[in-house]
């Protein structure tokens, strides 16, 4: 056995200030890139992705240190010095002596002796040598931490191995105080506890043996990691919760990118909103309804739903509804929609290429909701929380075979039957493009408003609700009940018209959200969105005549739930995409005429069913 004393002349080549641990939030820092060397960039990736922890496995061959997880697969030029020291030490000078340029991130290369450490120590304190302010935390309080893991010396002689060294411990040994201030973490393969393999969570008392387990390294001030992790998503999530410091991944890219956007994934309502409890008096009855109030949460799949749902704490106004189908949004030209063929569906009965709207395939005119039951008496109002000139709303007003025409979909409004229009995008009304059609809107009985303030002033008349874009800045940066507003004011004027009515309001923000995968974005638009069907609700169930259709345009985002506690009000979810996917979307139905919502249908029968509920077919 070879002593290990003479060795001590390290503790005074390197000081180490060993603080006992205060646990932190997980983020990409706390990443341990697991047998590190095995990336097909070894060191880089993980360096890149600013992991908290680096492995490499040696082993001693002809006086050099090599890099492998065995024997067998020693390959010349794969030295410790070459892979690891070389270029940490050449970013750690140009770092100005910090392991990271950033003063939040840090990190510690965990050496496993993957033979005696006998044999390999004293030719890896000679390689080291060369290296000395790479590890002198002393001088250099931002340099890299150097932990012995693997065929590491028994406790007894911790004391005979120097500084900067710390140790790699475990859970089962009982060290003393002495040997304890030589650890730097302690970790454990995760099947010595569990059979869970990273799928939904723990069993209950496996649980409870990790928690005690982590628990226990946490009360010595100690760092704690489990490897043999399964590496995905779920798995990370749960480790956090369970108090664990350092996870395990193969894949630093995939890790760091979850834990870089974790502000965007994660939402938490502490205090949630009341909902609505409807009457059903006059729900599904076999009676045609005198008004029809159509609220699309573009965007809105199963899963913002359900984020929703689990954000505030279990209920939403949504939940009242009883009759309940889904809308399949493919377009005309290809299976995933926008929203200019995914409303002009809803809005002509017809299915359209992207990007058209109020249009058929072929450019042709499409007659819309508003002027076919204009045709009957019916009053219109179109309301959104973002442009009027959007191609949601602009799909019950205009005819575009380009949706991002807004100055000729503004134009469109003088041959719109549409009673009430809300939004913002005054500017493409106002251009010089469109010179004179706010006076022609005038000639044509239309009262122009700036603000909802005096849009709640008016008693009657046709309605054009220019609201600046700050009226229509997300609900999370202070929009209001802009939405609520608008809807309970267009009802008050329309529901004196004796032929009764017809509202479409999009809450058109959840789409926003799902486009930028931005979690606490889209639920909170959802939030907004659903109380605006509480209020839908509370006049269907006032009025007694009022259907009420709750529906998408499309879903945005793919979007998933990876945790929820309702209990809390806290959810963390991850997005497949920042485009609009294929997934079909649920349609709600409250009111005399529900009962034909049901089913799976086509996203444009949902015009038709509208028609049938009110003729009562």
């Amino acid at each position: 056995m070879v002593e290990l004393k003479y060795l001590s002349c390290w503790v005074l080549a390197f000081g180490l200030g060993l603080n006992s641990f205060a646990q932190q939030h997980l983020s990409a820092n706390r990443g341990h890139s697991h047998n590190d060397y095995k990336q097909s960039i070894p060191l880089l990736t993980a360096y890149q992705n600013r992991m908290g922890s680096i492995e490499a496995d040696i082993f001693l061959k002809d006086g050099e240190l090599y890099v492998a997880h065995d024997s067998s697969e020693i390959v010349k030029g794969r030295t410790l010095g070459r892979m690891y020291l070389d270029p940490l030490f050449e970013r750690f000078k140009e770092n100005n002596f910090r392991a990271y340029p950033e003063a939040s991130n840090s990190l510690q290369l965990v050496i496993d002796l993957k033979q005696s450490y006998n044999i390999v120590l004293p030719r890896l304190l000679e390689v080291l040598r060369e290296y000395r302010p790479l590890f002198d935390r002393k001088k250099y309080p931002g340099a890299l931490k150097l932990m012995l893991s693997g065929n590491v010396p028994p406790p007894e002689r911790f004391n005979e191995v120097p500084e900067p060294f710390l140790i790699d411990g475990r859970p089962e040994v009982n060290y003393s105080d002495k040997q304890l201030q030589r650890i730097g973490m302690i970790s454990q393969s995760l099947d010595t506890y569990t059979v869970w393999n990273g799928k939904g969570n723990p069993v209950a008392e496996d649980e409870r043996k990790l928690k005690a387990v982590i628990g226990a390294a946490h009360a010595k001030g100690k760092s704690f990691r489990l490897w043999a992790s399964q590496d995905s998503p779920n798995t990370w999530i749960v480790l956090d919760k369970l108090g664990v410091d350092w996870i395990n991944t193969d894949d630093p890219a995939k890790l760091n990118t979850f834990y870089k956007n974790k502000e965007k994934l994660n939402f938490q309502l502490a205090r949630p909103y009341e909902t609505y409890r409807a009457t059903h008096k006059k729900d599904a009855v076999a009676v045609a309804p005198r008004n029809v109030i159509l609220l699309i949460g573009d965007g809105m799949g199963l899963a913002q739903i359900h984020a929703g749902l689990m954000a505030n704490h279990g209920a939403l106004n949504i939940g009242n509804f009883s009759n309940i189908g889904f809308s399949v949004t493919c377009a005309a030209d290809a299976g995933n929609t926008d929203s200019a063929a995914g409303g002009t569906a809803l809005a002509t009965g017809h299915k359209t290429n992207n990007r058209f709207v109020g249009v058929d395939p072929a450019g042709n005119k499409l007659t819309n909701l508003v002027d076919t039951l204009a045709a009957g008496g019916r009053m219109s109002a179109i309301i959104s929380s973002g442009d009027i000139t959007d191609a949601t709303p602009a799909a019950f007003y205009a005819h575009n075979s380009e949706r991002s025409m807004s100055e000729s979909i503004a134009a469109d409004l003088r041959n719109s039957k549409a009673q009430i229009l809300v939004g913002s995008r005054e500017r493409s009304f106002s251009s010089a493009a469109n010179a004179g059609l706010l006076a022609d809107l005038r000639n044509q009985g239309f009262s122009v408003q700036h603000s909802l303030d005096a849009f709640e002033t008016q008693k009657a008349g046709r309605q054009l609700v220019l609201l600046p874009d700050s009226a229509t800045r997300p609900v999370a940066e202070g929009r209001g009940d802009m939405l609520i507003r608008s809807l309970n004011k267009s009802i008050n004027l329309l529901k004196g018209n004796k032929q009764g009515f017809f509202i479409m309001a999009e809450g058109a923000q959840i789409d926003y959200g799902g486009h930028a995968n931005n979690l606490p974005y889209l639920v909170t638009e959802m939030h907004d969105f659903d109380k605006l069907v509480g209020e839908a609700l509370k006049y269907a169930d006032l009025n007694g005549e009022t259907l009420v259709i709750v529906t998408a345009d499309h879903e945005t985002g793919g979007l998933s739930l990876l945790d929820a506690d309702p209990a809390h009000g806290s959810i963390t979810g991850s997005f497949s995409t920042n485009d609009h996917t294929n997934i079909m979307v649920p349609v709600f139905a409250y009111g005399p005429g529900a009962q034909l919502f049901r089913g799976m249908y086509q996203n444009n029968e949902i015009f038709y069913k509208i028609l049938n509920a009110l003729s009562h077919k």
